[in-house]
């Protein structure tokens, strides 16, 4: 038996890829903007180049619902890009930002990686759903509340709301449900590591949209 086959997968995932997870957190980008050393124009291209990303995952929805790997990850109530567009209106001061808007070259590889998966491997899908909407659900907050300090925006309210699940009443519980879900993933051996060699690639693909972004506010790499 594989050493790997006594470990909750749950766990397995996490813990595989937390060095990437660490590197990601620690971009100067987000760094940075954590620290309120960013403007709001930084917040803002942070939430235009999201926009490309859900919806490249929001997108294969549907086409994913009856998948036994991917399908019981479909929780109408994790999607984000209604709400994200809601943000982009706020900050745009209701201006018609899809026209002008464009991907970084960094979140084209990104959303071209998750269009991949969501059509050909289920189980490359579940690494990057696992990867932004576990993390929307924990670090995520963190970044609401530095929003809502420094720029001043209504607590919870239009600016924000991409990190707020109001369907979600008790998130330590959904998370809670949704590592059972990972456990249970009908799915062994091989590819189970490959798919934690996908979470891997999720993270440094955001990790390259990070020092893009970096790049684009003048915040040199580290």
């Amino acid at each position: 038996m594989s050493p790997t086959a006594t470990v909750p997968f749950s766990t397995l995932i996490r813990e595989a890829s937390q060095q990437q997870h660490t590197e990601a957190e620690n971009s100067s980008f987000m760094s940075d903007m954590l620290g309120g050393r960013l403007g709001i124009a930084a917040y803002r291209a942070y939430t235009e180049q999201l926009w490309f990303v859900y919806r490249a995952l929001e997108g294969a929805a549907d086409r994913l619902a009856g998948d036994p790997v991917a399908g019981p990850f479909l929780r109408p109530e994790l999607f984000r890009t209604a709400a994200l567009e809601r943000d982009l209106d706020h900050l745009h001061d209701g201006a018609d930002w899809q026209a002008a808007l464009r991907p970084l070259a960094a979140t084209e590889t990104y959303a071209a990686r998750v269009m991949e998966v969501a059509r050909d491997w289920p189980g490359g899908y579940v690494a990057h759903h696992y990867t932004r909407y576990l993390g929307d659900l924990s670090g995520g907050q963190v970044i609401r509340g530095t929003a809502e300090r420094t720029w001043g925006f209504t607590r919870k309210g239009d600016g924000v709301r991409f990190y707020v699940f109001e369907e979600i009443a008790n998130p330590a519980a959904f998370k809670r449900e949704y590592r059972e879900l990972l456990d249970a993933l009908p799915v062994e051996g091989p590819e189970r590591l490959r798919i934690v060699d996908e979470c891997r690639r999720a993270f440094s693909l955001n990790t390259a949209l990070f020092h893009a972004l970096g790049e684009a506010a003048g915040t040199p790499t580290r």
